[in-house]
């Protein structure tokens, strides 16, 4: 069966990809070489929700990529529970190494998550600009993600503290500003309106997305991707 026929319920949800909405929005692209660099969401946690694509978003963007471009190279690079720094050291020499022209950067929340952050904010905003701008430097586009952020995080251990969706709302507002300034291509989910709908979009530990949100993210990422194979 193919897979399409099995997106039931992403297919009538009004903030995913109608149809093959996704071959026309990304037709033409540049991009030959796709790498994606940061934590747990870039990795592709995820936990999977019927009628939705079964991928994480940053991998299906990727396939989506290919479609147009049969022999795009690819490279994920994305580990669990690392922190902007833990990126930075680990991955950005590979990722240079590997040349790409398009690069996905998502991490920092795992900085935004601990008590804190707020006194750290300076340094993790210093550590995406030093994985972001030689990226760029090297020929790359690069793209950043401010990540959805829920009213409240009941499934949250107590030690994390009650201002823990204030900090992710302050991680987002300062990755906007941050892309922003270094003129990355941003896909800003943090004051997404399905986060209104009252529709879960939290997988079983209460923090990741699951596959609803992934689809959702990756809908927005195609469709800003769009206005830049546009020009707009």
């Amino acid at each position: 069966m193919a897979i399409d026929s099995m997106l039931i319920a992403e297919l009538s949800d009004p903030f995913c990809l109608t149809a093959g909405e996704a071959d026309t929005l990304l037709d033409g692209h540049p991009w030959h070489r796709f790498a994606i660099l940061g934590d747990s969401v870039a990795e592709g946690l995820t936990d999977p929700v019927d009628g939705y694509h079964p991928l994480a978003f940053p991998d299906r963007v990727r396939v989506e990529l290919a479609r147009h471009r049969p022999g795009l190279a690819h490279r994920n690079l994305g580990v669990r529970n690392l922190r902007a720094a833990e990126v930075l050291a680990t991955q950005l020499g590979p990722a240079l190494a590997f040349r790409p022209d398009l690069a996905l950067v998502i991490c920092g929340a795992n900085d935004a998550m601990r008590p804190g952050y707020e006194a750290r904010a300076d340094a993790v905003d210093a550590t995406l600009a030093a994985l972001i701008r030689p990226l760029q430097a090297a020929g790359a586009r690069v793209v950043t993600v401010s990540l959805f952020v829920m009213p409240a995080y009941p499934s949250m251990p107590a030690w994390l503290g009650p201002a823990f969706s204030r900090r992710m709302s302050m991680l987002g507002r300062r990755t906007t500003a941050l892309a922003e300034t270094l003129g990355t291509i941003h896909v800003d989910l943090a004051t997404h309106p399905a986060i209104g709908t009252g529709d879960a979009l939290t997988g079983a530990d209460g923090l990741h997305g699951n596959g609803r949100s992934h689809a959702i993210a990756a809908a927005e990422m195609i469709r800003r991707l769009s206005r830049e194979i546009q020009g707009a």
